[in-house]
Order: C-alpha cells, then structure tokens, then sequence
C-alpha cells in the first residue's frame, strides 16, 4: 500500500470513479458531524479573506482499491474506508453548484458540476465520480442530477440540504463578495486527505475489516504523557509518582483529555481542536526539551490547574460559598461550554488576581448569558468559540465581572436584552428549547425567586414539565380559547401558539394526575402543591389566553432579576429578527415530498401566521418558501415567485416532488409537517410525555385495564383487532408497557439484547382515546437494525400495503400516524408487519452475537 497527503480536487479530478462497496454501511453523517465539517470550513474561509496563511485542514484518509479498467471507460477505485468524508464532500459540492445556479453565476455551476461531480463525457453510472451502495444510489444521483425529489429525507437528502442551507445563511451573513469563491477554493484545495492505495490483488474486505476492527488507540493526553517523560531522563520517575499519576487518577482518563486541551484553550490557543492536542503541546514544549527544571514546572502548573477543574466539574470541592453556588448552578445546568472561562477565572482567584466574589459575579454573567439565550432560542452554533475566545480577549484593567459582561455584551455575541428575553417569553415555544433538565432548572431558579419560607428540596422532589393547558386539550378548553380567538383564527390556532410558551408550563409531581384535565381539577391539585408558582395558577379564576400572558409578564420580571442582560441592555438597532433565520433553518430542513403551514411556522419560531405571510412574501428567494401553505393546504394566493423568475407554479413544483393534491388544491395533510415535526428536524429535543417504562419484568395489570377500558369506549369496533395484535406480540416474544397518563397509551416492547447489554426497541405507540398509532421512526433510528434507512423503508413499505394506512416516506425519521381503526378490518395484515419486525430484530442479534 502507498500513501499520499493530497487535496480534494486532484483526489476526484479525471476519468474515474470511487465506488462504495456493499459491504460498507450506508451514509450515516447526521447534523452533528455536518456542523462540525462546515465550522472548519468557515474558519479556512474567514483566514482565507483576512489574508492569514490558512493551513489545509486535514480531514482524514481515503483507503483505496483499483478495479477494473474498460477500453476507453473510467479508472474505478473501491473505497475501502472513507466513504463517509468522501460522500459529503460531494454533497457539499452538490449543493455549492445549486447554490451558484441561484446566485445566477452559470460558469461556476458548470465548473462545479463538470471538475467535481460527474465524468463528462461517460453515460450510464460511468457519468458519476461517485457510485454509493445501492441503498444509497437514487438519493445521491438525485441530488446530483438535480431532480424534484432531490433533498429526500434519508441522510444523504439530509447532508445536502444542510450545505444548501449553511451556503444561504452565510451568504446572507457577509457582505464581502469573495465569500463564495472562497468557500469553493476552500472545498477544493485546502482540506487535505491522505489517500491510501492498495495495490492489484490486495485482499479488500480484508483491508476493510483491519481497519475497522483495530484496538483502543493511545488518546492526546497519553501521547503527551510519553513524550514529556521521554523529556524527563533523570526526573521522570519522582515528577510521574508526584505529580502525573496523581493528577491521572484523580481526574481520569475523560477529564485528563478535557484537562490538556483546556490548558491550551486558556493560554490563548484557543482555534486548537482536541484532535490536534498533542500537537500543539508538543510545539508549545519543545523549547524546553534540555531543561529538566522547567518541564518540571509546567508539570506542577497543569497539576494545579487539575485541581480548578476538578472543583469546575464537582463545585463541593470550592471553598467560597459564592463561588461554589455559582458553580452549582452551572453544573446543574449542565455541558463544558462554560469551562475555558470558568477556569481561567479560577486561576485568577487562586493567583490572587480577583477575589472569590468578583469571579461569581462574574460566572452569574456566564449563566445569565446562557439561560437568556436558551429562552430567546439563539442558534448555539458559536457558543463554545465564544468562551474560548473569553480568556484571551477579556480586559485584563478591569474587575474579572465588568470584563466578563464587557466581553459577552459584544454585538456579534448575541447576549438578548430585557425587550427580546419578554418577546420570548411571551411567544417562543419554551418547551423546546434547550434540552429538558436545562427547562427545569430555568423553571426551578424562577420557582426558588418567590424566597418561600420552606423552599422545596429539587434534588429529592421527582418533578418534571406540566402545561397548564394541555398539549391534547378536551372540546371544553376549545370551547373557552374561542373567546379570545382573533378574526380567522381557530381555538386550535390559538392553542398551538400558547401552548409551550413558558406561561403556560410548570413543575409538578402529578403531571401523570394533571394530563388533559379541566382547568377546574388542575385547581385543586396545583392549590395542593408546595411550589408557589402552582399556587399562584391556582388562584386564577379561568385559565386561557390573557392568564398565559399575564403570567408571562410576571415571570418576564422575575427572570429579568435573575439573570441581568448585557451592557446598554437594548436590543441592536437594524439586527435581523433571530426567528427569520430560525424559519429559514427550518425550511431547509423539510425533506422534499413535504409542506407546512404559516401557522406552523409561527408555531415554531413564536410569531404569528400573518407575519410570517409577509416575510415570506416579500422574500420568494428563500429555500422551501413555495412548500409554506394555508392552514387548508392550498397554495396562498398571495404567494409570488420573485420578479424574472422562470420557476415552475408552486403546485407543479410540489407535486413534481411528490406532493398529493385533490381536485381542490388542497395538499394531502398525510405529508404536512407540524410545528413539533419541524422543531424535530432543527434539532430540537421535542419531548414528549414520558409514555412508557420498559421494565421487563411484567406488565402493569392497572395501566393494562385503563388501556382496555378506554379502547373499548371510546373505538368499540377496533378494540378486538387491537387486542389481538398485542397478544400475538407477547406470542413472539415482546411484552407491553404503558404510558403513565390520564389516556393510557401503550408499547409493544422487545428486547433484542442479552442480559448483561438490553437492546430496547418498539414499532409503534397506541393512544387509545384519540385514536392515534405512531409509527416511532424518530426513535428506530437510533436502534439497530432500523438505523439503517432501507429497513425503515422497509417497515414503512409494509405498512402502507394495508389498506387504511399512508405514511409518506418524508416522515422516515419523525413519528408519522394512522388511524386505530386499521385494526378492526386488518389486523392479521398488521400482525404480518409485526411479525417481520420480530424476525428483523432477531436476525440481527444473531448476526451481531
């Protein structure tokens, strides 16, 4: 085999062709991986127009085969390992072209397109550079032949949507007309691959599985470990015993990691990855190399530093009561975001610098600045640069508290002021914002301001997130939301807009009791709590638009209180409004084959339908603007194209990606996205109720009654078909749990794992009153074998052979439904699908054993 460090245009470039083999896994790069990539690539770009000397970033290694040679044909290589850089590289590139036939700049899409993407003057596969797994093929030739159905919801639809988003919005962000340019030079010549050929005969799978079956390989921090000892000839042993191994042992091997690149971070290297740690220790320490001494100094000063880490990640161990709170709280809140400047902070305290209750103040700054960016929903993708930035660039002549909210009151730093933080509050669906403990403890620090003289014990009380109204209201609630509705507005439109704002939700220990009942019943028991926020709800006389907003005034208040806002305190003047972009992100993410309301945008971003209206009227460039439609599912008749544009109508567009019309115009709701399904698609964790409890040892007989009770009274003709399946499902091994709520919902639950490692998977959640069967995609593909899309696809497929049933395959990695009704006239056909499920399960717990 020969290597060779070489850029992505000269790997690609000429008349060949990298094929996946079958054997390789499809394409599995999510948002976390893309986000990652596409960071790296703007940092090459921003050094790239401020005229630093940007280094090739390095990428990793392609592992190669040559195939076979045609007379006259392409030069075809097997990647054996890589196809993962390799394919999102060219939906990068994919989308790059796209994104300049928009920009109308005909030269590069045709440039783009003939360098990177295909062999020119080949047909058939031989046009295309790369060849994916079959599974994968349509989705990849589609993007690159720019077909409707292009940006699918399987990952490779995923990866090139995201390109096509992030290329939008950085466009958007900058006003320097060599961005683009720069974003493809970038692309093409400065992300460096090592290409690793095999030569003519090698064994490939067996290439292959070398590779991937290789052992634990040494971290950052054990290198560095070995080459500082190696430095320490006649020291070594009594600075390893001292001070090395104690510090290993009290930090272990995760934190050790964390402990070298934060050294790095707060000495100002601060664009270090933790890939390239032991490299930049290594240049940073081989000046010293000769002088024993002072390599024994920075051993004890990283020792040192240890220790502020340790009380960072375990604030017991502060001795400050106001700097141990501060720390607690940041715990609670949970993450690493805030580590390079909390440590920097606590080797000023420790240097005598500051004091311990400057630093406080300064870490409330830091928590302040992270709760009031959650509720206002900031995109968080420059979050973690921003506090490494923070040791380097803070004002060294001032107290480290004035400096700490000096440097996060920064324009470009996004920290929302009092009017943004009562916005939100007042409009921003809460419940999906952040992830759940970091809800409760916004919900818990408002709860503690009441100052009640016995404050609830949170570490013992077993809380969690109730609204007030309910997100399944009763006809009653409905009934009351109509008073207060706006002039074409529905009570479910009303509802859908208040009912994740932060006024309407709580902490409670009777979330199960509270569900979807009366406000009435929710009296008595909130009047019952210990918690005064419940009490106060309790005081209300009805519970419904004006009280929700009237509450979120007072906890506006109260908030504001808590975590003060930046310097000036006043929201930038000309700043674009977060939620438009927030509403494009949430556009690019809809898989074609798929449409939306305004009501579900404003739902989402925490608007309204007739701005939303506007905003997308007045910009008809924006991506998936045309897939936006009435509450009714018809294309608005306010809707434009912009001027000169030679697109098809929006109904043709849509239906050409597969989108259903009636003879009406109105879409099929089968394949609309709801608020929660986009928010989904963003990212969000949209939470829904804890709805089952997988314990394999036997079924709750009470939770089982409640299930059968509400099946039968409220879908009579349905109950035997149901019933049925579930006991045919226990026959093939599977057991049944249900949700802990007022409508009992239920979980075909099987355990495809071993004793010692359970494999917990389920197909389906029954909800016996509103008659409702999810298909739980969203959670399949995390669980093998359904991570892979061809057996989502399949389960779907099967599904929709039965009659009653249509699951549009957009929804591959949502919760998309059918009626409970199937059941009663196909529930042997429902059985079938179960059955293969079971069998699919099975075989790959064979093949994994």
């Amino acid at each position: 085999m020969r290597a060779q460090e070489i850029t992505f245009l000269k790997l690609v470039q000429g008349d060949k062709q990298f094929q996946v083999p079958l054997y390789q896994r499809t394409y599995s790069w999510g948002r976390e991986q893309l986000q990652r990539l596409w960071e790296d690539v703007g940092e090459l770009v921003d050094q790239h127009l401020s005229g630093e000397a940007a280094a090739p970033h390095f990428l990793g290694s392609v592992v190669l085969a040559p195939g076979q040679i045609q007379a006259g044909g392409v030069q075809r290589w097997l990647v054996v390992d890589g196809q993962q850089r390799l394919t999102t590289l060219m939906l990068a590139f994919t989308a790059l072209r796209d994104h300049l036939a928009k920009t109308g700049d005909p030269r590069g899409v045709d440039r783009v397109h003939r360098q990177i993407l295909v062999n020119e003057f080949h047909e058939g596969l031989d046009h295309y550079r790369l060849l994916p797994t079959q599974a994968d093929r349509e989705a990849y030739t589609a993007c690159v032949q720019s077909r409707a159905e292009a940006g699918g919801s399987d990952n490779i639809g995923a990866a090139y949507r995201f390109f096509l988003g992030a290329l939008a919005e950085g466009q958007e962000a900058t006003s320097d007309d060599r961005w683009i340019a720069t974003v493809e030079t970038v692309l093409k010549d400065l992300l460096s691959i090592v290409e690793i050929t095999a030569e003519p005969g090698d064994n490939v799978y067996r290439i292959f599985e070398s590779i991937n079956n290789t052992g634990v390989g040494l971290s950052q921090s054990d290198l560095l470990r070995n080459y500082v000892f190696m430095l320490l000839p006649k020291r070594g042993e009594r600075v390893y015993q001292e001070l090395w191994l104690p510090m290993q042992q009290s930090l272990g091997p995760k934190n050790l990691e964390l402990l070298v690149w934060l050294d790095l971070v707060v000495r100002g290297h601060y664009k270090t990855k933790q890939s390239e740690i032991y490299r930049e220790q290594q240049k940073r320490l081989q000046p010293l190399a000769g002088d024993e001494d002072s390599l024994h100094r920075e051993i004890a000063q990283l020792t040192e530093r240890g220790r502020r880490l340790l009380r960072i990640i375990d604030p017991q161990r502060e001795t400050s009561s106001a700097l141990r709170a501060v720390l607690e709280r940041l715990a609670a809140w949970g993450g690493q975001t805030h580590y390079p400047l909390a440590l920097h902070l606590l080797d000023l305290v420790d240097a005598g610098s500051t004091t311990p209750d400057d630093a406080a103040e300064a870490l409330l700054y830091v928590e302040s600045y992270l709760v009031r960016r959650l509720i206002c929903q900031t995109p968080t993708s420059n979050l973690n640069r921003i506090f490494m930035e923070a040791p380097k660039e803070l004002e060294t002549d001032r107290p480290a508290a004035e400096a700490v909210r000096r440097f996060l009151s920064g324009r470009r730093r996004r920290w929302p002021s009092d009017e943004e933080l009562r916005e939100a509050i007042h409009s921003k669906p809460f419940y999906w914002s952040g992830r759940p403990p970091q809800r409760s403890y916004i919900l818990r620090r408002l709860e503690e301001s009441y100052g009640s003289s016995e404050p609830v014990d949170f570490v013992k009380a077993s809380l969690s997130v109730e609204h007030v109204l309910p997100q399944r209201p009763a006809p009653a609630w409905f009934d009351l939301l109509a008073d207060e509705t706006e002039p074409n507005q529905t009570p479910q439109e009303l509802h859908d807009l208040l009912v994740h704002t932060l006024g309407n939700l709580t902490l409670t220990g009777d979330n199960a009791k509270l569900s979807n009942s009366p406000f009435e019943r929710k009296q008595q028991i909130l009047d019952s709590s210990a918690l005064r926020m419940n009490q106060e709800i309790a005081s209300a006389q009805r519970w419904g638009k004006a009280e929700i907003l009237a509450r979120a005034d007072r906890l506006t208040e109260r908030a504001v209180t808590l975590w003060p806002g930046p310097i000036g305190g006043v929201k930038p003047a000309g700043e674009e409004w977060p939620g438009w972009a927030e509403l494009r992100a949430a556009l690019v993410a809809m898989p074609s084959g798929t449409w939306t309301t305004y009501g579900d945008v404003a739902e989402l971003i925490g608007s309204h339908p007739v701005p939303v209206g506007a905003y997308l009227g007045s910009n008809a460039t924006v991506i998936g603007a045309y897939r936006v439609l009435t509450a009714e599912g018809k294309i608005s008749p306010a809707f434009r194209w912009a001027e000169g544009s030679d697109r098809q109508p929006p109904q043709e567009l849509l239906e050409s990606e597969g989108v259903r019309f009636d003879p009406s115009g109105r879409a099929h709701g089968s394949q609309r996205l709801t608020a929660a399904e986009l928010a989904t698609l963003l990212g969000k964790d949209v939470t829904q109720p804890v709805s089952h409890d997988p314990l394999p040892d036997g079924e709750d007989a009470a939770a089982a009654e409640r299930f059968r009770a509400q099946l039968q009274e409220n879908w009579p003709n349905t109950s035997a078909g149901v019933l049925a399946a579930l006991d045919f499902w226990r026959l093939q091994g599977g057991y049944v749990t249900y949700g802990r709520y007022e409508e009992t919902s239920c979980f075909p639950m099987l355990d495809s794992g071993t004793s010692r490692r359970p494999h917990l998977i389920w197909p389906v959640a029954i909800y016996p009153v509103s008659g409702t069967v999810e298909v739980v995609f969203q959670y399949l593909k995390d669980r093998a074998p359904f991570d892979d899309t061809e057996q989502r696809r399949e389960l779907l497929n099967r599904l929709n052979k039965i009659e009653g049933i249509d699951l549009p395959e957009a929804k591959l990695e949502l919760r998309p439904s059918f009626p409970v009704r199937v059941f009663a006239e196909h529930g042997d056909e429902i059985c079938g699908v179960l059955d293969w499920f079971v069998t699919t399960a099975a075989l790959d717990l064979a093949r994994r054993d």
